[in-house]
């Protein structure tokens, strides 16, 4: 007989704490997580900021929007493959644990980084460049779709129980971090190089950085501890967990995600959409993602921590109601002034509401999930939501952009996409005061 989809809504009983939460973690320990994780999105988005110049380098067009719009569609390439990387490495975490799954995903984003380190240009190889470009996006997706469930699930199992907020909160603020040495990169590259050496190798040198710090973090992960327990595992109700028993969170989950991913991608684009629409020069651009990579670690942690003190409802939803009322008035404030102040101003907001919606909800999302599925479950919840609409955002806006004329309209579509994800947030259990399942 099929299990009841509802089951996982109910409360479990109390138990003793489990193995992991009971000793104590170091903190080193969960620096390494974070680390990693941060190192992995630091590889992936790098080719964001650096989309103008790689879409020139291996995607010639008749015109400069055209070969901005191949490069922003090979950068969505990296996302089709980040659901069969949550399945797969997913399914790999809840039976070998945390530790193999996510050494796996960065020796996977490894590969995928030296390839586009080293690909020769379109003009050197033809076509093959593009192809290999496109090969290497494929597996940085595939380990970036693994990497967010193995890490998100270690993290809360690590921490104590009525710190789970602000451990899981980590995961967000290493992405902002990532974005935040990215941009850093990005300063000191377009201040010091011309924009002839900045086609020409310039853009290369942000992934042999990332590739320089691999080592350090597969280092760190090798002397990790093992967070999921081995044996049998049943649910509270005595039936063995399944991802198909959980259809209807999972539906939630990926809503919920919804909103803060075509945020992120938005904030990610903010160096594209500076350079080509309000016409910055690249390194007040470059600016703009360092501050809004800070700004995401700081409100990344703050909302973890108000998480744990007001609830994963309340700080999940205000401030995604706060971005669906507030984009279109900034955006339109940007393009009004467009000042490198109104930038990092609009920049901070929404990369602050963000932050503060995203960190509650990524640690809502495994909260709600049994361990022997917790890692699958929140990789397929969040790579399925990611690559639906985090992979094509850039290039959507793009289009938009083009085809309304209104440099304003990237914010209709972090409206839309709030306003939708509010809705999945409000249906979402409250996982506060929840035991992990067992």
């Amino acid at each position: 007989m099929q299990a009841n989809p509802t089951m996982v809504y109910a409360s479990p009983p109390a138990r003793p704490a489990s193995r992991a939460s009971s000793t104590a973690i170091p903190r080193k320990v969960v620096a390494a997580t974070v680390i990693g994780n941060a190192l992995e999105f630091y590889d992936f988005v790098t080719y964001a900021f650096f989309a103008v110049y790689i879409g020139k380098a291996f995607f010639p067009a008749s015109t400069p929007l055209g070969s901005l719009l191949l490069s922003l569609a090979v950068f969505g390439v990296g996302f089709v493959s980040r659901p069969l990387g949550g399945v797969l490495i997913g399914a790999y975490a809840d039976r070998a644990g945390r530790k193999p799954a996510m050494l796996l995903t960065i020796g996977l984003m490894t590969v995928g980084t030296l390839g586009l380190a080293l690909t020769p240009s379109y003009d050197s190889i033809g076509l093959a460049a593009p192809i290999i470009v496109v090969l290497c996006r494929l597996i940085q997706g595939l380990a970036l779709g693994g990497e967010v469930g193995p890490s998100s699930a270690f993290l809360i199992e690590s921490a104590p129980a009525h710190q789970r907020g602000l451990y899981g909160s980590w995961q967000l603020a290493s992405q902002g971090a990532a974005g935040f040495v990215a941009g850093t990169v990005g300063m000191a590259l377009t201040s010091s190089l011309s924009p002839a050496e900045l086609q020409a190798w310039g853009w290369r040198v942000p992934f042999a950085v990332g590739l320089l710090l691999i080592p350090l973090a597969i280092y760190l992960r090798r002397a990790m501890p093992e967070t999921l327990e081995q044996g049998p595992v049943m649910s509270s109700g005595g039936v063995t967990p399944t991802v198909g028993s959980h259809r209807r969170l999972i539906v939630l989950c990926i809503l919920a995600v919804l909103g803060g991913t075509v945020s992120t991608y938005v904030g990610n684009y903010m160096t594209t959409y500076a350079i080509t629409t309000l016409k910055f020069a690249p390194t007040v651009a470059m600016a703009a993602t360092v501050v809004g990579g800070l700004s995401t670690v700081v409100f990344s942690l703050l909302g973890g921590w108000l998480s744990d003190r007001f609830g994963r409802r309340p700080v999940m939803l205000l401030p995604r109601v706060l971005a669906a009322l507030l984009s279109y008035p900034a955006f339109l404030f940007l393009v009004d002034q467009k000042t490198p102040a109104a930038l990092f101003g609009v920049t901070i907001l929404l990369g602050a509401l963000t932050a503060l919606s995203g960190a509650a909800s990524l640690v809502a999302i495994p909260e709600l999930f049994p361990r022997r599925i917790r890692a699958i479950g929140m990789s397929i919840a969040y790579a399925v939501g990611v690559a639906l609409f985090g992979g094509t955002t850039q290039f959507v806006v793009t289009w938009l952009i083009g085809a309304t004329g209104n440099p304003a309209s990237p914010a209709l579509y972090v409206m839309a996409t709030s306003l939708i994800a509010a809705v999945a947030m409000y249906l979402l259990p409250e996982g506060r005061n929840r035991a992990l399942e067992g």
